[in-house]
């Protein structure tokens, strides 16, 4: 394996045009039944072109109880998608670009008001961010349900031309859930043990190989969390283990859940005037109440450090454990940082997603030696106003 940043490379069979690749970020371009729409198909189109090694989709749904709250996301969960969905691989694949397709059920980190269903849980727990709905405990039978609608998923997105799929174990989802004491509190087979709570997702490759099998299956996964019993890196080595022996293409590595704040997306400062402009937790309080919360919001939420390369360490530990490609994710933002990642520390490939939302030619700037690091500010405004509007960057305005 060379190590060259902007060598052609392979991952699961995959050929990128190099180690850069773009990380799963919701983009809210889906219609009103979660097909994607010429705006999303132009936006991958811009990536391609943009020289990016591959393509990591927004998360789409898989049932309809998982859907996100934020805006318009996509779902994957009927075959009448198959079609919509060919039509962006097929766009993407003319300039060379690998698509893969993020997959997810979004657990108790929804809301009732926008499924229409009741949340659900490994356990019922109410979410500290989601705090208006208790989510119902799932049943056996639900969980196999979900398993099975996993693995259609799965189906589907290879029908659909992508080539692979990414199963979402990150940041405080359903399979990240399950895999998290913090939220996993159940005393029967799909609890407890570090391997019991990852059954559901051992069953989710072991179903997905008989009806796919040689498809290459990916995983986004927390190697830790700000919560006090939950992700820590000793568990998540021995589950990267774990997901090495079911037969998983390559591990993403990233952190945190919606309880944390900002963990998983770090910037200087909180976007407390955002929050309160477009979140639906804060948006509708009073004027006055807003005037209090915002700097009560900046005092008691302070922004974990480092800033960038935060899951830099926790990448080294996994890959020494692992056989199969990783890949890491967090605060990357410059050329540097990445030649160092990939040729200093051995990792597979980077991945990265607020530079791409600024800059979709970032990785050809690099090539060509105009850009050597992100115009990105870190202000996060396109994560808090994601919540109303698609993907955009505003750098640090709201509009």
């Amino acid at each position: 394996m060379t190590n060259a940043v902007f060598e052609k490379a392979s991952l699961a069979g995959i050929q990128l045009k190099n180690r850069i690749i773009r990380s799963a970020t919701h983009e809210g371009m889906a219609d009103e039944k979660g097909l994607p729409t010429e705006k999303l198909k132009k936006l991958y189109i811009r990536l391609a072109k943009g020289e990016v090694g591959a393509i990591i989709t927004g998360y789409a749904g898989i049932q309809a109880d998982g859907k996100s709250s934020l805006f318009a996301m996509s779902m994957i969960d009927s075959d009448d998608s198959i079609q919509a969905y060919r039509e962006i691989t097929s766009a993407v694949h003319e300039y060379g670009t690998p698509i893969i397709m993020q997959i997810a059920h979004c657990g108790r980190q929804t809301r009732s008001k926008s499924t229409g269903l009741q949340t659900v849980a490994p356990s019922a727990m109410r979410d500290a961010f989601y705090s208006e709905d208790m989510p119902r405990e799932l049943s056996e039978v639900e969980i196999n349900q979900i398993i099975d609608n996993f693995v259609s998923a799965i189906v589907r997105v290879k029908q659909a031309g992508f080539d692979g799929v990414q199963l979402h174990l990150a940041h405080g989802y359903l399979l990240s859930e399950f895999l998290s004491s913090h939220s996993n509190r159940r005393k029967d087979r799909w609890g407890g043990s570090t391997e019991n709570k990852y059954r559901i997702v051992g069953e989710i490759f072991k179903r997905a190989e008989e009806r796919v099998g040689g498809y290459p299956i990916l995983v986004k996964m927390n190697a830790h969390d700000g919560r006090g019993n939950g992700m820590k890196i000793e568990e998540a080595v021995r589950i990267a283990q774990l997901l090495e022996k079911s037969g998983c293409a390559a591990i993403e590595v990233s952190c945190g859940v919606f309880e944390d704040g900002l963990y998983s997306m770090r910037g200087e400062k909180l976007p407390a005037d955002a929050a309160m402009a477009y979140t639906f937790k804060y948006k509708h309080l009073p004027g006055p109440v807003k005037a209090i919360a915002k700097p009560v919001l900046r005092a008691f939420m302070k922004q974990p450090k480092p800033l960038l390369k935060y899951n830099l360490d926790a990448a080294i530990q996994i890959k020494a454990a692992v056989n199969i490609p990783v890949i890491v994710v967090g605060g990357i933002n410059n050329i540097d940082d990445i030649n160092a990642i990939i040729r200093n520390h051995h990792l597979d490939f980077v991945s990265m997603s607020r530079p791409f939302i600024i800059e979709p030619g970032i990785v050809s700037k690099f090539i060509q030696g105009t850009d050597t690091k992100s115009k990105c500010i870190m202000c996060n405004y396109c994560a808090i106003i994601g919540e109303e509007r698609p993907l955009k960057c505003y750098y640090g305005k709201l509009p």
